[in-house]
């Protein structure tokens, strides 16, 4: 079958099957008169056909650090739910937080294998930012702020601050923080500088110094919690860069018979289902990462449809989310 065929037997012209597939405008009588026989043949028409045609693949490539994430999971989702109206398919693109991958990938996306490029980053080094200059397709990053493209990222510098003063408004004395890599601007760097100001500004500069560096996860949380504690001392709150961490660091304080929260408080960032079967509750931080995957598939619809002055960078808020007593 081929679209004259079609044409002939629902009684249209050619132009108006092309418009049918193309999601043009034409009358009900003959978009309904198409479908019946569409539907009659089983007839789908050749997606190589049609790349060559319009030059466009109907593919976004999604590139994400890991899967085993609410937060990207979240942020995939969002996207997808946008591409899936639109008619658009993902190619998704899982690096297992290998920076080579990353890059391996970008290459591949390059060359018009997609339309455009959703890019969830964690750590940007310079041959990111060159091979970025190369992509002959639009990209929208996504979790982290670059000048120069378009981005959709959380402000995580004042969420890590808020965190840390309503923990220490309730009375704690000495906290200390596990980090995420400084390398992850966001993640890393924004949220630890966000716990440096708090605890400065609430008169406990020495805490500062109170940090541990750590990998995500929760084995990773609570193997840094015991190294946190062994070269700060005595603690009576811990701060963490995600929720998984502090899962950990909530294991690790009961394993040592350390009681959560009356003795040490622990708080997250996230606002994970992780924390919801923790008890009691802890305190954590809400994201909108689904939304950020929602604005970031928009942006890039602006930019392949070169729409004059697409929103660039957007900053989206967050919410503390409270435990329970004692915190």
């Amino acid at each position: 079958m081929n679209i004259a065929e079609i044409a002939e037997m629902a009684g249209v012209s050619r132009a108006a099957v092309s418009r049918y597939f193309n999601n043009g405008y034409i009358s009900r009588e003959k978009r309904e008169a198409i479908r019946e026989v569409v539907e009659k043949t089983g007839y789908r028409p050749s997606a190589q056909a049609q790349t060559l045609r319009t030059k466009k693949t109907k593919m976004i490539g999604i590139i994400v650090p890991k899967l085993a994430s609410l937060s990207i999971g979240l942020i995939v989702d969002g996207a997808l739910s946008v591409l899936n109206e639109s008619g658009y398919q993902a190619l998704l693109a899982v690096t297992r937080d290998n920076p080579k991958k990353e890059l391996e990938y970008l290459s591949a996306f390059r060359d018009k294998q997609v339309d455009g490029v959703i890019l969830v980053a964690t750590i940007l080094g310079i041959e990111h930012k060159r091979l970025l200059k190369t992509l002959s397709v639009p990209v929208v990053l996504v979790g982290q702020q670059l000048s120069g493209y378009c981005c959709v990222f959380h402000d995580d510098y004042h969420a890590t601050y808020d965190l840390t003063r309503r923990i220490l408004e309730k009375g704690r004395k000495k906290p200390g923080y596990i980090c995420a890599t400084r390398q992850d601007k966001s993640v890393g760097e924004e949220r630890f500088r966000g716990f440096a100001d708090a605890v400065r500004d609430m008169g406990m500069q020495a805490a500062a110094a109170n940090v541990v560096s750590s990998p995500f996860g929760i084995a990773c949380g609570y193997e840094k919690t015991g190294e946190l504690l062994k070269k700060s001392g005595e603690l009576d709150s811990i701060i963490c860069a995600t929720d998984a961490m502090a899962a950990g660091a909530v294991r690790y304080l009961r394993d040592h018979k350390i009681e959560v929260p009356s003795q040490v408080a622990v708080a997250g960032q996230g606002d994970s289902d992780l924390l919801r079967v923790i008890e009691p509750r802890i305190p954590t931080v809400h994201y909108y990462y689904e939304k950020s995957g929602e604005v970031a598939v928009q942006m890039l619809f602006d930019l392949l449809a070169e729409k004059e002055g697409v929103l660039k960078e957007v900053k989206l808020g967050y919410y503390l989310v409270d435990g329970q007593a004692g915190q």
